[in-house]
């Protein structure tokens, strides 16, 4: 699915209203009605304390038709309006008005000393800023924000937390609610999925609001959030004529004294992911252990603890090179020799980035379309540093494009930047943070490579597949016992999620019931 910008969710918006022939208090009101039956779904109709915080745009006003709901329903509901401007939205005051017209006036908030009290067993609904906000919340309204925050009270955020901005960083993180669930319209908003973000959305839920689907697909937007619904068309399916020579041929290149363990996951993932045939090159000292792991693959070596010659006589179809490589001088110096004499599809991993990061002319011989996934660190050597998240992505983005190279940026929320577009992934949780992770990884996209996947299709559902492994995983083991191995022992499952017959999952990351 889509991550659209404010300016993107505008557009659409208004091209809803044109092409359905609704007024905008119509579209208001859907949407907003929508958001009152998640909520009452999962009351149904407890006694509890609601109070909702609108602003005075429509924000504001998808408040105080919540408010209205609420109050229709039975339940205990104060409203109240944040009045820090005297402009209202023209949505704003006909809500304004329909709620006053049930004989129940909101309370305006025009000052600190006019805060209600909040008390932790109640509900907080936040609609004071929505997605259009440019400029950080000051004055009474950033001590507003400041006290319910302060109460640890349950806060429902309406499309997105106040203080938060759709496409740009926050300034003041004081003056932004840490929100317990979002409710976001239409999509998930770029802001959701950034490390510096994550004090303020919890979790967050997609609300389909009805926008035009056929407009959006004409802004061809250029981010995206990958779900089972993306990934499925991807897959392909085997021909019962086919033979392992149909499935490619990947080569993995690493290790050294003490590191044999990565090129050995990286080649058994390789394997595991489907590639026809599956080599390793490494150091002589690792060839029994790798044999030994990996019966099903071939070996080939290179001087005794360290790689220094580069000369294979395999001839794969996809190269993966880095895990546990090392930077040892004859290492660097027959990896750059490598480097510009080979013509092969990459994936370039560990040690391999941090080679390159230290001679940057050897990007201008990587290959088309080559694939780096680069750690937070390894990044930072390659393309610099960043002032922020979006900085990062736009570095990212600025540098795939300069090379044509996919980079895979790993973190909670792993993106795909290929210089044209951006893709955000929808699986994975802590338990991937252990030793190896990355190296199963860089074996799983080479494996995917070799088997014909495009290079962005082939980083895309590598990430998906394997952060699907741990969340299918950790319901057995946890988060602590899950290790690098255990990705490989929950491939298939992930595999096999992807046609189960069960409702499609929704946009979502839900917080327990």
């Amino acid at each position: 699915m889509y991550l659209l910008s404010p300016k993107q969710i505008a557009k659409a918006d208004k091209a809803t209203i044109k092409h359905n022939k609704i007024t905008s208090i119509d579209l208001m009101e859907h949407a907003a009605t929508q958001c009152f039956q998640w909520l009452h779904s999962r009351l149904q109709g407890q006694n509890i304390k609601i109070h909702v915080f609108c602003g005075i745009g429509n924000n504001g006003g998808d408040g105080l038709v919540i408010a209205r709901l609420l109050i229709q329903h039975g339940y205990t509901v104060n409203c109240y309006v944040v009045n820090f401007s005297d402009k209202r939205t023209d949505e704003f005051l006909t809500n304004y008005n329909r709620l006053k017209e049930l004989g129940e006036w909101p309370t305006v908030i025009s000052h600190e000393n006019e805060l209600p009290e909040v008390a932790f067993e109640d509900i907080v609904i936040d609609a004071i800023f929505g997605n259009g906000l440019t400029r950080k919340p000051s004055g009474f309204t950033k001590k507003l924000i400041q006290y319910i925050n302060s109460t640890k009270v349950f806060t429902l955020a309406i499309d997105i937390p106040s203080g938060l901005f759709g496409s740009k960083s926050v300034s003041d993180k004081n003056a932004v609610l840490k929100a317990g669930h979002t409710l976001s319209f239409q999509t998930p908003k770029l802001a959701f999925f950034l490390p510096e973000n994550k004090e303020f959305v919890n979790t967050w839920e997609v609300i389909d609001i009805g926008l035009d689907e056929e407009y959006i697909e004409s802004l061809h937007p250029k981010n995206h959030f990958i779900t089972k619904n993306d990934i499925l068309p991807l897959y392909k399916p085997r021909n019962k004529w086919s033979h392992k020579g149909t499935f490619g041929h990947s080569l993995i290149i690493g290790g050294s004294f003490g590191k044999i363990g990565a090129v050995t996951l990286a080649t058994k993932a390789a394997l595991k992911i489907g590639s026809g045939l599956v080599s390793a090159y490494l150091p002589k000292c690792g060839y029994t252990i790798l044999q030994t792991s990996v019966p099903e693959a071939m070996v080939e070596v290179d001087d005794e603890k360290n790689l220094t010659y580069y000369n294979f006589k395999t001839k794969p179809t996809v190269i993966g090179i880095g895990p546990g490589m090392g930077t040892h001088e004859k290492t660097t110096l027959g990896f750059e020799q490598f480097i510009k004499n080979n013509k092969l599809p990459l994936v370039i991993d560990a040690d391999a980035i941090n080679l390159i990061a230290l001679n940057k002319l050897l990007l201008t011989h990587l290959p088309k379309n080559t694939i780096l996934t680069p750690h937070i660190k390894e990044l930072e050597r390659l393309i610099g540093v960043w002032k922020n998240d979006y900085d990062k992505l736009k570095l990212a983005a600025k540098f795939a494009k300069e090379y044509s190279l996919i980079l895979v940026l790993k973190g909670a929320h792993t993106v795909i930047v290929d210089g044209k577009s951006m893709y955000v992934n929808s699986t994975g949780n802590p338990a991937l943070a252990t030793a190896g992770s990355g190296d199963i990884l860089t074996g799983i996209i080479t494996g995917l490579l070799a088997q014909g996947y495009k290079p962005t299709q082939a980083a895309i559902f590598g990430v998906y597949l394997h952060g699907k492994t741990a969340d299918i995983a950790v319901q057995e083991t946890g988060y602590e016992t899950f290790t690098a191995s255990s990705i490989l022992e929950y491939l298939s499952d992930a595999i096999l999620d992807l046609f189960k017959q069960e409702e499609i999952e929704e946009e979502t990351e839900k917080p327990p019931s």
